[in-house]
This record gives structure tokens, sequence and C-alpha cells, in this order.
């Protein structure tokens, strides 16, 4: 079972580089590196959703052929979404889950929040309110001479977004949120609009970065939402009676629906 991940703004593709230590065998963390970062550091920020969602698919399609899923946080949701969206209306092999974390819902987006994050120190002001980063980073001005301007192209992305008119989702969708975070309950369960199969939402304790604060329990979340669609994982769990070795022993919410 492949997890292709996308990363949060102004991140690249090696946040999830770590989950791959972390899951059982039967579970493969794929991340997707986006334009202007890590491995992509010479190409062009993405400017439009189109172009990206394009590009994206076309670098994952030869690894379709084996049951895979989609998971974004915050951005990364947004274009795990779209991403999605490409494949059916490529007819392409579909995911067989998608899920969505740390953002609000396509139809509840407020793009003005975006448009009005532009200076550096705007910038900075919004890495610290999130609690993502650490101090030191922040701190770091060779550091934060190459963030910025990767935030930045990334909340133009966030402000230009529109959510459009087009046949519904046909997989599940899961989507996860913190607790303490900003997104509504209302902006959450709005995701349920997407898709024509099963949903859920599941709180995690924490802020907007619950998914590092409450790194084994996402990933718990995770494998249990994945395993139906693993024939390798229905193996494992015949060889473990009383349950997954590793990160999928614990159950990952504190409140689910």
């Amino acid at each position: 079972m492949r997890l292709f991940c996308f990363p949060y703004a102004g991140a690249s593709a090696v946040t999830y580089q770590r989950w791959r230590r972390k899951v059982p065998d039967w579970l493969e963390i794929k991340p997707v590196e986006l334009p202007g970062r890590g491995s992509k550091m010479l190409e062009p920020l993405a400017a439009d959703w189109e172009t990206l969602s394009a590009t994206l698919i076309r670098e994952i399609a030869s690894d379709l052929s084996q049951p895979y899923a989609l998971f974004g946080h915050s951005l990364g949701a947004l274009v795990a979404f779209e991403v999605a969206h490409g494949l059916q209306w490529r007819g392409l092999s579909l995911p067989a889950t998608l899920i969505v974390s740390g953002t609000h819902a396509p139809s509840r987006r407020d793009k003005q929040r975006f448009e009005q994050l532009d200076s550096d120190a705007e910038l900075l002001s919004e890495m610290q309110r999130l609690n993502g980063t650490d101090a030191a980073i922040l701190a770091n001005k060779e550091l934060m001479d190459l963030t910025l301007p990767v935030l930045r192209a990334d909340f133009k992305l966030c402000a230009r977004y529109r959510r459009q008119v087009r046949p519904l989702l046909p997989m599940p969708l899961h989507v996860f949120a913190g607790s303490d975070d900003e997104t509504s309950d209302d902006t959450l369960r709005a995701w349920q609009m997407e898709t024509t199969a099963d949903f859920s939402l599941h709180y995690f304790s924490g802020d907007h970065f619950f998914i590092q604060s409450q790194e084994q329990a996402v990933l718990a979340s995770l494998c249990r939402h994945l395993q139906p669609y693993s024939a390798a994982a229905q193996r494992y769990a015949g060889l473990y009676a009383n349950g997954l070795p590793g990160v999928c022993l614990g159950e990952a919410t504190i409140g689910t629906s």
C-alpha cells in the first residue's frame, strides 16, 4: 500500500521522510516534492493550480499500479484534493481513499487571509502564530532567506484557489484536525460535500501542527484507514492476532464521527 504525502506551505517532502521509519512494512510512504524546494529547488515555484496538479500527476502516474492513497496537510490537503480530481478527469487509477488534514473544506475557504500575507514580517508572524517552526530556525536569517520566498508563493497559491464545479470524488474521504486549530467543525464537516463515499472527521489534541505533536497518533490513524486496502496488511493481521506491531496498536483520535 502506497501513501503519497503532500507537504504544507513552505515545507518540502523531507517533512514526511521520518514517517518511513515509523510505519509497518506493508505501508510505503511516498513523499511528493512540490516545485521550488528540496530536490526541485531549481524549478519555478508553482503559480497556478492546474499546472501544479498536472505536473504532480505526471510524476506519480507510473506508481499507481498497486493500491495507493493520498494524504496532505494544510496546503498539501488542497494539493491532494486537486490531484485526486485530476486523476479522475484523466481516467487514471483512483486512490483507495483521500485523507486531508488541517484545513477548511474547499467550499469554506477565506482567501482574503492569504492575500494579506506578503511582507517578510507578516510571513514570519504567521509562522510564529501557527507554532510549527522552532524559534532557532525563525531566528536564522540564512534559513529564512530560503524559506520565506517559498512560503510567500505558497500563500499566493492558496489565495488563488477556487473550488470548481465538477463530479464529486467516488472514494472515501477522511479529515484530520487539531482540537485547538483555527478550523471550525462546520468548515471541516463541509469536506463531506466533496465525496459520494464514506466520510469521517478525526480530532487530535493540538494546534495546526498536530501532525508533529501527535505524530504517533496520526500515523496510527493513517494505518487504521489504509489497512483494509492492503493485501499485505491483511496477512500481517493474521500473523498478529493481538494487533499490528509498532505504531498501529493504539487509538489515534480523541473524537471521531
